[in-house]
């Protein structure tokens, strides 16, 4: 082989040996021309806390964990340079004497676009701004620091110290001081912690959620207003919060408001007729020629009497000063009965030099229905329902704590609180009309009874209170006993006449030394010492007259017991008809395995119905019997069926305008279209009547052989 080819050879397989090693390496070749560039520092964090760079350190409760996200510029990697990056991590601060104090740590090589972190320890120093900074390296390079423009160091402060519990008092309400205030008037709380880093105060009242305020200035006190809902002790809790979130020990502070102060001013207008005025409590309102006294009063209510107006000029009353302070926290409320509801028509007013501070009033714009209403100044608040010769109470709340006035029809809030801007008044106090700017018009036509005003908020408990009619028994049959075809109602009231197939069945314990062998073989009676049984075919109880007000509030209370094996088809329990269908029956549906409350709007054959149910079985939960209870609020147009005390989804319905009946009240039947039908077979105890609509708490009472105590 001649010189030339071996060297040819050579050359070849130098090339071919460089190439197999350098399979890897073109970019080191093209690094080696092109320059490393730095890695990259981001998302500095401090774990409790943040990065704060500002004027103010970030205040935090524990020893933090500081972190920072590394990344390396995208060429580094194309090039070929190493992807291993470290974060230094560095903190320092001066001691009290001024020296300056540094540490810093450097984390374990990894790869790009990861959180590097480093634990501080434990001797740290409390109470001093604590600087740090990261800087990332990747083995040939290192990043600025993160302190270095356009950046900043971030800084801390180690809080080792919980706050110390608040002080708290209230000069209206002092600790431990029997009594104090009084339900509906505010009193200022404040709260101050000796620790001078406080930022917030956390506080709950009673009745109240948990709430938080915060001082004017940091470590300083902080007051809050409240208004107690009872009277009896209370109890505020505070606890102070710092800056670093560390949280004080609760304090308790123990305060006892006292009763409800009374009305500063009222008049309860139930003076004798032919009175000139209206004797108040503070001074007297004099009345025009259009007032009559000695007009008829809501039951239930303890009024003896009231004033009729007869809406025109004349129909007022008025006094010489103010009726309350309307600049500040304040009430009004009356009972009201309008004569209409097709005109607009004021209750109560304050005069001012040009018109009303507040007032009162039934609204009737045309073209849609009439509403009480409530107005303070530009403010005005409607809802409600009114109807001409219906009982309501009206109550309009203003309160200065929170801007808002309000509106009560009933005990009931209606229409939206709202903002309103306190109108101070010293003209005179209107009952009857409200001044306009061409003088006195809006004359009230109707009765108006027992008007108030108050200098303090009037509570809920109180508004519920004020407008509550208590129910009146009609009557109570227990069924204990028969004569001559009657059974009695229990206080000497017209007694129930029994059909045939009706009895009075008294159990085994009235069994004679004559009776019938059978006779120990007999059920006990539901309730007390017999029932009324009733056969199903046409034995039914009944008065010749009406037993409730339909067209006002009822209450009505049964047992009722069907066997199981009988309850085959739909039977009514009560009933109260009308001339053309019952204003209301009460009776099982088997196929719905419910009681069922069926009220037509109108008094027509086949008007629509209203129908509220409760699902149970005909003969109860344990087999002997269920306390049923009707209760209609014609106050709030609802209708609500119970079962055993209780009521469910779909035991409550709106019931608009109920309209009275005047044909007799039944037990065991109801009107069909061809004249009696739906007889009950089953056993029937303590019917219980009363005009007025029960509280919840109240249901549960009836059923039983004695009568409920009404509150």
């Amino acid at each position: 082989m001649s010189g030339r080819v071996r060297k040819r050879r050579a050359l070849v397989g130098s090339c071919l040996a460089a190439l197999v090693a350098g399979v890897v390496t073109p970019s080191a070749a093209y690094a080696a021309e092109e320059p490393n560039l730095p890695p990259a520092v981001q998302d500095l964090q401090a774990q409790p806390g943040g990065c704060a760079t500002g004027d103010e350190p970030e205040y935090v409760r524990s020893y933090p964990v500081l972190k920072a996200r590394l990344t390396d510029p995208v060429e580094d990697d194309r090039i070929g340079y190493p992807e291993q990056l470290t974060a230094e991590f560095e903190i320092w601060w001066s001691d009290p004497d001024g020296s300056e104090q540094r540490r810093s740590w450097t984390t374990s090589p990894t790869s790009v676009d990861r959180v590097h972190s480093v634990p501080l320890p434990s001797d740290i120093p409390s109470e001093t701004v604590i600087s740090w900074h990261v800087r990332a390296g990747d083995g040939a390079a290192y990043s600025p620091w993160s302190s270095e423009a356009p950046g900043a160091a971030c800084r801390f402060v180690y809080d080792g110290e919980v706050p110390a519990a608040p002080v708290v008092n209230s000069p209206e309400y002092p600790a431990e001081t029997y009594w104090a205030g009084g339900v509906g008037i505010y009193g200022s709380f404040t709260m101050d912690s000796p620790s001078a880093d406080v930022v917030e105060y956390w506080y709950t009242f009673p009745d109240r959620p948990r709430a938080t305020v915060r001082p004017a200035e940091i470590g300083g006190p902080a007051t809050v207003r409240y208004a107690p809902l009872s009277r009896g002790p209370k109890v505020l809790s505070v606890q102070a919060l710092d800056r670093s979130g560390r949280m004080s020990m609760p304090t308790h502070y123990t305060f006892h408001p006292d009763v409800a102060s009374a009305s500063v001013s009222r008049w309860k207008l139930d003076d004798e007729a032919g009175s000139a005025t209206a004797a108040a409590e503070a001074g007297e309102a004099r009345a025009g020629r259009g007032v009559t006294f000695g007009g008829p009063a809501p039951s239930g209510t303890g009024l003896t009497s009231t004033v009729t107006l007869d809406g025109g000029r004349h129909g007022f009353l008025t006094t010489d000063t103010p009726a309350v302070d309307s600049g500040k926290t304040f009430a009004v409320g009356a009972w009201v009965r309008p004569a209409r509801d097709d005109r607009s028509m004021t209750v109560l007013s304050q005069d001012t030099a040009s018109g009303a501070a507040y007032a009162l009033a039934l609204e009737a714009p045309r073209k849609t229905s009439a509403s009480y209403s409530f107005t303070l100044g530009d403010t005005k608040i409607t809802g409600g329902t009114p109807e001409a010769g219906e009982w309501a109470y009206l109550l309009g709340l203003y309160d200065t704590e929170t801007g808002h006035a309000q509106l009560f029809v009933n005990g009931h809030e209606v229409g939206t609180k709202a903002e309103a801007a306190p109108v101070r008044a010293d003209g005179a106090f209107q009952i009857g009309r409200v001044l306009g700017p061409d003088g006195y018009r809006q004359h009230w036509h109707g009765d108006i009874g027992d008007v108030r005003a108050y200098d303090r908020l009037v509570v809920p408990s109180e508004v519920t209170g004020l407008a509550h009619r208590k129910p009146t028994l009609l009557g109570h049959w227990s069924f204990s006993t028969a004569d001559d075809g009657t059974t009695p109602e229990n206080a000497g009231g017209a007694p129930l006449r029994l059909a045939p197939g009706a009895s009075i069945h008294r159990g085994p314990d009235s069994c004679g030394p004559d009776a019938d062998p059978d006779c120990p073989s007999q059920p006990y009676p539901l309730v007390g010492e017999g029932h009324l049984q009733l056969d199903g075919e046409g034995g039914h109880a009944a008065l010749d007259t009406p037993l409730v007000d339909t067209g006002d509030s009822f209450t009505l209370g049964v047992v009722v017991r069907i066997g199981p094996e009988d309850a085959t088809r739909p039977m009514t329990v009560l009933s109260q008809a009308g001339e053309h269908t019952d204003a209301f029956k009460l009776r099982y549906d088997p196929a719905r395995y419910a009681w069922e409350l069926i009220m037509p709007e109108r008094d027509e054959a086949g008007a629509p119905e209203t129908v509220v149910a409760q699902i149970t079985w005909p003969d109860g939960s344990g087999g002997l019997g269920t306390r049923l209870a009707v209760v209609y609020d014609d106050t709030t147009d609802t209708v609500t069926l119970y079962a055993d005390g209780y009521t469910e989804a779909g035991g409550t319905a709106h019931v608009r305008d109920g309209w009275t009946s005047d044909g007799p009240f039944q037990v065991g039947r109801a009107r069909t279209a061809d004249g009696w039908g739906e007889h009950l077979r089953g056993q029937v105890d303590e019917l219980q009547a009363y005009a007025g609509a029960f509280k919840d708490e109240d249901v549960t009472g009836l059923g039983y052989e004695s009568d409920p105590c009404l509150c």
